[in-house]
């Protein structure tokens, strides 16, 4: 008798972690962490229940911010505690898809307690998966609002105390007082056992949603070695033994007789409308297109720089510009701490089609405003791509065959025009030239609301900027003003 072992990754996984950095075939998790497992239980169960094309993850900072590395589904990051929120408006927008939101203690229970509360309490038809750890085990392991009594920390070195600290928020206990969540249950995770009642919970909690039951929410009492200073095996044991005590496990509600009125729809807005909504100006005017606009499938951009370069304003200036012209568009930034001085990027993605994600990882047009951005980003740039870079802050890079690349002294020919921050503008001049699917018109129209409460003078500078971008793509014989590569 022969036995034929198969090993394979959930297809609710990405084949390859391409959303965060190397190595991409694993995970960035601690060893020992429980949001692997419960990344399994969940992918597992959206393949069975046939789910996958149909869900929506929505996570807000923590630990559980990078789901979206590895869970191929719509993927949506929202800020600290606003998961609850997003989530309700994204279900009753697409009332038909599955919304997950996945929280950790800090994020739900903290900044997010209100959040959660309002969600719950109106009945809304979402799923959420809460992971407690019992401490803030990203940023240093400080005390959460789960935090047992007597647990030290590194803001309660002497041990967690109630008259000081208070005491530790039971979510479970606190949303059961209501009367309109459908499904509530506390698991753990750290043996065999647990695990199977967590793989049940998870299961039970999707399946009311599609049953369109209401509000469900498992909490899963979670392993977190580093955070808690544990070895994997005894942090598992830890879960299982000791969290317990303070989190009693069980179902803590299982339906009820209410009628919410599931599913709750949206009302339709006319697409021609959306302008209307937003406060952009519709007149003739200001949404002419030039003739020359083609149509783009899929234009998906990454800019890239320092902070204070002007980075996520060019981003905006496109993104403001695609919905002059029509199209459908996304943007969405992301920055480091320190701001300026830090690094920042943004991604943009102006489409005549629906965009599935604003998140850009296989860019078709690269911004480099600095020499690190272009060393990050361009071996992401897909073949047939194109390169915009500030020449005069990056030397000639080795070039990519079946990529383009420009070259523009951003900087220097801001500087002529006596404005060192519209080197930004000036690149962007230079994408007009490349052949890029906007018009200087809408690109124009943009100005004005990117750069919001701008003086004529300073939206001056920037048109001037940007001709000059276009001049110098155009004047390519020049020894420091090249385009190169086709």
């Amino acid at each position: 008798m022969s036995v034929e072992v198969r090993l394979r990754k959930s297809p609710s996984f990405y084949d390859d972690f391409v959303r965060k950095a190397p190595p991409t075939w694993t995970t960035h998790y601690c060893p020992g962490c429980g949001h692997g497992v419960v990344h399994k239980l969940v992918a597992e169960a959206l393949d069975d229940l046939g789910l996958q094309d149909r869900t929506i993850l929505v996570n807000s900072v923590g630990c559980s911010v990078f789901a979206y590395y590895y869970f191929d589904v719509g993927n949506i990051q929202v800020p600290h505690g606003r998961c609850p929120a997003a989530a309700t408006a994204i279900k009753r927008a697409r009332p038909d898809s599955i919304v997950i939101g996945y929280q950790g203690d800090g994020d739900l229970a903290a900044i997010g307690g209100n959040e959660i509360l309002h969600a719950a309490n109106r009945g809304e038809n979402v799923t959420i998966f809460f992971i407690n750890n019992a401490i803030y085990g990203m940023t240093g392991g400080q005390m959460a609002p789960t935090t047992p009594l007597g647990m030290k920390t590194t803001t309660t070195p002497e041990g967690r105390h109630a008259s000081s600290e208070g005491y530790p928020i039971k979510v479970c206990e606190l949303l059961n007082s209501l009367a309109a969540p459908y499904y509530l249950e506390r698991v753990a995770l750290g043996d065999p056992r647990s695990n199977r009642h967590a793989r049940t919970a998870v299961r039970k909690a999707l399946q009311y949603q599609v049953d369109q039951r209401g509000f469900s929410l498992v909490e899963i009492l979670s392993p977190c070695p580093t955070g808690w200073k544990m070895a994997p095996v005894d942090a598992a044991r830890f879960a299982v033994e000791e969290l317990p005590k303070t989190f009693p496990l069980g179902v803590f509600r299982d339906g009820h007789a209410l009628d919410l009125g599931h599913p709750r729809r949206r009302a339709e807005v006319e697409p021609s409308a959306v302008l209307e909504l937003l406060g952009i100006d519709t007149t003739p005017e200001a949404t002419e297109r030039a003739a020359s606009v083609r149509p783009i499938e899929d234009a998906r951009i990454k800019i890239a720089g320092f902070g204070g370069q002007g980075v996520l304003v060019l981003g905006l200036v496109l993104a403001h510009a695609g919905m002059r012209a029509g199209r459908r568009v996304a943007w969405i930034p992301s920055y480091g701490p320190e701001m300026r001085g830090g690094t920042a990027n943004c991604s943009v993605t102006v489409s005549d089609h629906e965009i599935g994600s604003p998140i850009v990882t296989a860019p078709t047009h690269l911004v480099a405003l600095n020499g690190p951005s272009l060393e990050r980003f361009a071996p992401d740039v897909v073949p047939g791509g194109r390169i915009y870079y500030n020449a005069s802050m990056i030397a000639a890079p080795e070039e990519r065959p079946g990529v383009s690349y420009v070259a523009i002294p951003a900087s220097e020919i801001a500087d002529r025009l006596g404005d060192p921050k519209v080197a930004n503008v000036v690149m962007l001049g230079a994408m007009l030239s490349a052949e890029f699917a906007l018009s200087r018109e809408s690109i124009l129209a943009a100005l004005p609301e990117a750069l919001e409460s701008a003086s004529p003078e300073v939206l001056a500078r920037n048109e001037r900027a940007l001709d000059a971008g276009r001049e110098a793509v155009v004047a390519g014989g020049d020894s420091t003003i090249c385009y190169r590569g086709r």
